[in-house]
């Protein structure tokens, strides 16, 4: 048993007309799915919801969502939103095998200040905000802390870099890139090279220069 309960109720009309009636009720029209069940077209509180994903865990918390009385273990598979508001219009469940295992995705969160990086004028780049792992639902982690205290400017963290907790495993390449460290390398780079343009057109004017110059005098030493 989930220690999050979520009540659900089934009987709700389907169709775009009763979902938007619903959703100006605080009601919000889902469905929950799973192996060996047939969909099951269910309504949840908003506000219920809303506590059911408060813990630290979010979307990814272990329910146990009760329909008339039966509890399915269930996880949230997809939520949809409103373009604007960005209210949750729709919610699908998926019932889970507590023992089997589940792909989620896990949020990543950066902890600490790297005193190289920004006296170096760098900054810290996180490429990937979630990392996709597979796992039994009773292991999944709440976030992966990636800590840059010791980064420098040459730090590059990949999915072969992050520790995950035992029973987990990230579905990504070992190398793609989590977090990346981008340095002021390539400003400074632009600057010494429009620099280096600068000298070499002064010089060019210069050989210029110098040649009229000894045209000049060649011309007047002719007219002599």
């Amino acid at each position: 048993m989930s220690d999050t309960v979520l009540i659900a109720e089934t009987g709700r009309t389907t169709g775009s007309a009763s979902s938007r009636r619903l959703v100006a009720t605080d009601i919000i029209p889902a469905v929950v799915y799973g192996q060996g069940m047939q969909p099951l077209q269910i309504s949840v509180g908003r506000r219920d919801l809303r506590l059911a994903l408060s813990g630290p865990a979010g979307t990814n918390t272990v329910l146990d969502l009760t329909v008339d009385g039966t509890v399915y273990p269930a996880i949230v598979k997809d939520m949809q939103r409103h373009p604007v508001r960005r209210t949750v219009q729709h919610v699908d469940f998926i019932q889970i095998n507590l023992k089997d295992d589940i792909t989620v995705s896990i949020p990543v969160r950066l902890e600490g200040e790297s005193k190289a990086v920004l006296s170096a004028g760098g900054f810290i780049d996180l490429t990937l905000n979630d990392i996709e792992v597979i796992t039994t639902p009773r292991l999944i982690p709440d976030e992966i802390v990636i800590d840059v205290t010791d980064f420098t400017l040459d730090t590059v963290i990949t999915i072969a870099d992050v520790k995950l907790p035992a029973g987990v495993v990230a579905t990504a390449d070992p190398d793609v890139p989590v977090v990346a460290v981008v340095g002021p390398r390539a400003e400074e780079s632009d600057a010494s090279d429009g620099a280096e343009a600068a000298d070499g057109g002064d010089a060019a004017e210069g050989d210029a220069e110098s040649a009229d110059g000894g045209e000049a005098a060649a011309d007047a030493a002719e007219s002599d």
